[in-house]
């Protein structure tokens, strides 16, 4: 499986652009594309309707040795034997958590025993990252950097974060927010060496094409 430490292009498979599309088949093109990490995400999905979706690309992203990535339910991730769930601060700090650990040690019956899950928590903010960082995640995520369709009620990142982020955020952390090819640029000049990216190869004509032309940009930049 390949290390955090090396995954650059954090892809998703996310309900909202599947448009008809089969989960594992878009997770497939991910993967082919050479996106590092893929996150599931459905926000307007059931518990069960996740779990099948997860269950269907899961052996997708084994086969290529791509952690797979469960957006807010920690329980499920567990249980399938995902690499990592996602949480927003609501999800985590909202929930009453302090410290990552908590997920895995608070109610035994609500988390089935597995391999230990890595966890990864959204912020807006150099404080919220501070924050996040204290409760000790494998990874953040750090915007959004533009304006996104994903989360219209989210107000775009203060540039001075992201140059904050570079600086001083000593886990892995990726921009995320609006990027696409004709913005990465200014990204990567800032000090991003990571990124989330959603529409931009979800809604193009060829994932693999798209994915791979995200990985040379990055290539370019070392991290």
């Amino acid at each position: 499986m390949r290390p955090l430490s090396e995954c650059r292009l954090y892809a998703f498979v996310d309900t909202a652009y599947l448009h008809g599309r089969q989960p594992g088949d878009v997770a497939r093109q991910l993967c082919d594309g050479g996106a590092d990490m893929i996150q599931l995400r459905a926000k307007q999905s059931s518990l069960d309707e996740v779990r099948r979706l997860a269950e269907a690309i899961l052996p997708v992203t084994r086969r290529a040795g791509v952690p797979l990535v469960i957006n807010d339910h920690y329980s499920l991730a567990r249980a399938l034997g995902a690499e990592f769930c996602h949480l927003g601060q609501e999800d985590f700090f909202g929930a009453g958590h302090t410290r990552v650990g908590q997920l895995s040690s608070a109610g035994s019956s609500n988390h089935p025993a597995g391999p230990r899950v890595g966890i990864g928590l959204s912020t807006h903010s150099q404080a919220q990252a501070e924050r996040a960082l204290a409760a000790g995640p494998d990874y953040i995520g750090v915007g959004p950097v533009h304006a996104t369709a994903t989360k219209p009620e989210a107000r775009p990142i203060a540039p001075d974060y992201l140059r904050w982020a570079a600086g001083h955020v000593q886990v892995p952390w990726f921009a995320i927010g609006g990027i696409n090819l004709a913005n990465l640029d200014e990204l990567l000049v800032a000090g991003v060496r990571r990124i989330c990216v959603v529409s931009a190869i979800l809604e193009a004509e060829d994932l693999v094409a798209s994915c791979r032309r995200f990985k040379e940009r990055l290539a370019a930049v070392p991290i």
